[in-house]
């Protein structure tokens, strides 16, 4: 049996579906469930741009600390 290093994840999960619709988006160290389709689509696009952000300073979601991590999310999800 293999041992596995943990992997971090960002989970988002959006909870003003009405529509009946079951949305799930997986991406890179991210999985994404529920919320309206602009709920859904709005936790995308900060996922993606956290992950960019992360990129751009050599950084993962696995070496990057919690406060850099919340100040990312913060200025990612700005509108």
């Amino acid at each position: 049996m293999q041992n596995q290093t943990p992997h971090s994840m960002m989970l988002g999960v959006g909870l003003d579906n009405q529509d009946g619709h079951k949305r799930v988006t997986k991406g890179e160290n991210f999985v994404l469930v529920g919320g309206s389709e602009e709920t859904h689509e709005r936790m995308t696009e900060t996922a993606i741009r956290v992950n960019e952000k992360l990129s751009a300073r050599g950084k993962t979601l696995d070496t990057v600390g919690k406060e850099e991590f919340f100040d990312i999310v913060s200025e990612c999800s700005e509108k």
